[in-house]
């Protein structure tokens, strides 16, 4: 089965929904003693996994079962948060007489669902410095990706959070490549688009989009409409030489970035507050260990909440990684330290991040639409994956149905990339096949 049952994963173009989108053929090609379903959801007000838990939860036990065949792994565990009731209610139903499955139980934080967290809580055991789950015989899936596993057939739909200033906040299915500006619009959002920005993702670790006609991949799990004064989008927008300068202007080196870090507390010895203090006093000696930058998985905790200064250490950190790991620095596969006992004490509860974050008259339900979104025209982008981008099958004109593969990555690490809908390619570019219905 598992030669086999890979190639189809390959082919229906499965990647990683809630992360980089890094293809699920690669990861699930190799041996782990236990698969773990992340199904935290620990971005504020993004409301996919735990609907998908709820309503199609027969699908997330069916993919984890393929997941731990596949990896010869002994054991499953279904991560999720108690405040999803009606998703624990049901796959508690279906997993009661498996003796290799585990449902657990994980409290209301940030990041829970960061996959280092998810490790830790399950086996104990903390994932080294630029290692993997694989390093401690673990794999993490997410939810989405988890329920195409079962499904196994080219991905055309992502299903996708519209939150925020909008009237009717809505978990859509929609098709792959569908603009953004057709979800706000069906969700009776705002129209006078210069007084609002699209914050792509969570609050936390998305991105703000000023086109509101960018399309949805195979990773979107959400987009949140929020006027241009919020200060979430202040604070994403805000030049990267102001962040510098204020760095250097007004840090105070309390250290708060680093004593709040998830992989600090983790003993990863991520230590945002000697960047700062090297790029403050222009002193690369000052910045501290390759580790304590490379181990950073920006989760922006210390930029949103932890900083008294509205400083953003997470943004400056991620960008000496950046650099420091396209110049080939690498550190050694191990844990400094010892978990900091204190590390549950420590966890930012969700409702706190949400008020900090001024999205508590957001923070309501978005309730799923089984009904699959209808679009007359896709911009499928040919990269929505780690990895190459793929490149187009297909040619101006063509008709294709809905599943026919319009481009691939060969056999480069990347994922195929299927149409949406029924209907007519209508321009290719380097970076996108559009599909007229």
């Amino acid at each position: 089965m598992s030669e086999n049952y890979l190639q189809k994963i390959k082919d229906a173009g499965i990647v990683g929904a809630g992360g980089a989108g890094f293809p699920t053929h690669v990861k699930l090609d190799c041996e782990s003693e236990v698969v773990i379903i992340n199904g935290a959801e620990c971005e504020p007000l993004l409301r996919v996994d735990q609907q998908l838990m709820e309503f199609f939860s027969k699908d997330v036990v069916e993919g984890l079962k393929i997941a731990m065949t596949l990896t010869k792994a002994k054991k499953g565990v279904i991560c999720l948060k108690g405040k999803y009731k009606n998703a624990i209610s049901n796959l508690e139903e279906l997993v009661k007489n498996e003796s290799t499955i585990e449902i657990k139980i994980i409290k209301d934080y940030y990041p829970a669902g960061d996959e280092q967290q998810l490790v830790y809580e399950v086996t104990n055991k903390v994932v080294p410095l630029m290692g993997l789950p694989k390093d401690v015989g673990a794999v993490v899936i997410n939810v989405a990706t988890t329920s195409q596993i079962a499904k196994c057939i080219p991905i055309t739909e992502r299903v996708i959070t519209i939150a925020g200033a909008i009237a009717k906040p809505q978990t859509l299915i929609a098709p792959i490549g569908t603009a953004f500006s057709e979800l706000i619009k069906a969700c009776d959002g705002p129209t006078n688009l210069n007084e609002y920005s699209l914050n792509v993702g969570g609050p936390m670790m998305g991105y703000i989009e000023n086109d509101w006609n960018a399309p949805v991949t195979k990773t979107s799990g959400g987009i949140i409409v929020l006027p241009k004064s919020h200060s979430l989008v202040i604070k994403k927008t805000r030049k990267t030489e102001t962040d510098l300068n204020l760095t250097k202007a007004i840090c105070c080196q309390c250290s708060y970035c680093t004593d709040m870090c998830p992989r600090f507390i983790l003993g990863l010895n991520t230590e945002p507050h000697k960047v700062m203090r090297g790029l403050a006093n222009e002193d690369p000696s000052t910045l501290g260990a390759i580790s304590s930058v490379v181990s950073c998985c920006d989760c922006r905790l210390c930029s949103l909440y932890a900083c008294p200064m509205d400083l953003d250490p997470g943004k400056i950190t991620n960008m000496v990684k950046q650099s420091l790991l396209k110049k080939g620095a690498k550190t050694a596969k191990i844990v400094p330290y010892e978990v900091d006992p204190l590390r549950e004490s420590k966890q930012v509860p969700t409702k706190r991040l949400i008020a900090r974050l001024e999205l508590t008259d957001y923070n309501v339900a978005a309730p799923l639409n089984h009904k699959i979104f209808d679009t007359k025209s896709v911009k499928i982008l040919m990269k929505q994956h780690i990895g190459a981008p793929a490149s187009p099958l297909v040619k101006i004109g063509d008709a294709v149905s809905k599943g026919t593969l319009i481009a691939s990555c060969n056999e480069k690490l990347g994922a195929n990339i299927h149409a949406s809908i029924n209907g007519h390619v209508t321009e290719i570019t380097p970076e996108y096949i559009k599909i007229e219905a």
